[in-house]
């Protein structure tokens, strides 16, 4: 196609979600399921904590509520979406603007979350290797320049790649073989060159997840050091479980992305189980992970629940 004679794309039409179509009643059911269970999750783990002076006071706690407020607005970035593509087909189209908000919104969400989890497993360090000044290591002021810090880097990060994606020409086709406006799908419609691109997702994304996986694994190599000269099992237990949340969610967020993101160029089809996993079912997860694996948050959340008792009572 001659320059001339290019038409801007000024709407992108989503994929879908793959293998849906034959019953997309039943499928909306089910993400509509998810995606209240994810919203209301999270926001009664943020609520428990911001009403228990004994939790929200906590470092450990004010990063799980930036995780609860990141797993609520990663979710609904994506699902509401997918919800109204189920119900009419026409619904799948997004403007070229509302692609590029979408787009920027996942990766700014996505990789504030990857920096938090590397903040939250920094806490757990200091917590156990450094208990004696854990207070002034990890004091009010630190906890919000770290959180603060992680919100700033993450916009910083999708910003670059929305820039990136966006200042190439689209011409057509506009068929997004996806379920929502990602990376490597959207560039696959530019009429342009993308190697620079999926140069840039490499190292970008690759450096990012991998130094944020790799500090992870330092700081846990640590905590592992010091939970094993602990004499006590019970102390060995005692510290671990204030662990077994993070890492467990941890190991459930890095798989899928790593996989996706390294091979920009191979099938987007293949991808859509992975995809739905860490997008819209791991934030429904992390806060039953929390919740389970966690007495202080019990115990919060049935004084919760007592006092909602209590006060409809009289």
């Amino acid at each position: 196609m001659e320059p001339g004679n290019q038409t801007k794309v000024t709407v992108f039409v989503l994929g879908g979600l793959p293998n849906t179509t034959q019953s997309p009643l039943l499928f909306f059911l089910i993400f509509l399921t998810i995606y209240i269970l994810t919203v209301m999750g999270n926001f009664l783990i943020l609520f428990t904590i911001l009403s228990e002076p004994q939790l929200h006071g906590l470092p450990m706690y004010f990063f799980l509520c930036n995780l609860s407020v990141l797993d609520a607005s990663l979710s609904s970035v994506t699902v509401p979406k997918i919800l109204a593509g189920f119900m009419v087909s026409s619904y799948r189209a997004i403007s070229f603007g509302g692609c590029i908000a979408q787009l920027y919104a996942f990766h700014f969400l996505a990789s504030t979350e990857c920096f938090l989890y590397t903040v939250m497993a920094y806490d757990r360090y200091l917590a156990i290797c450094h208990p004696l000044n854990y207070a002034t290591l990890m004091n009010r002021k630190v906890c919000f320049q770290l959180a603060v810090g992680t919100w700033l880097t993450g916009s910083f990060h999708a910003a670059i790649h929305a820039s990136l994606t966006f200042r190439l020409p689209y011409c057509g086709p506009n068929q997004v073989d996806y379920f929502f406006c990602d990376i490597p799908p959207v560039l696959k419609l530019a009429c342009a060159d993308t190697v620079v691109n999926q140069t840039v997702i490499l190292a970008n994304i690759g450096v990012v997840a991998a130094g944020c996986l790799v500090l992870i694994c330092v700081s846990y190599a640590y905590i592992a050091s010091a939970i094993l000269k602990i004499r006590t099992r019970q102390g060995r237990l005692c510290a671990f479980s204030t662990c077994s949340a993070h890492l467990t969610v941890v190991l459930l967020y890095y798989g899928p992305p790593v996989f996706i993101y390294m091979r920009p160029s191979s099938s987007d089809s293949s991808y859509g189980p992975l995809a739905v996993f860490y997008t819209i079912i791991t934030p429904m997860l992390n806060p039953f992970i929390y919740t389970l694996r966690n007495k202080e948050v019990q115990r919060a959340l049935r004084k919760l629940f007592y006092r909602q008792v209590v006060s409809q009572g009289k």
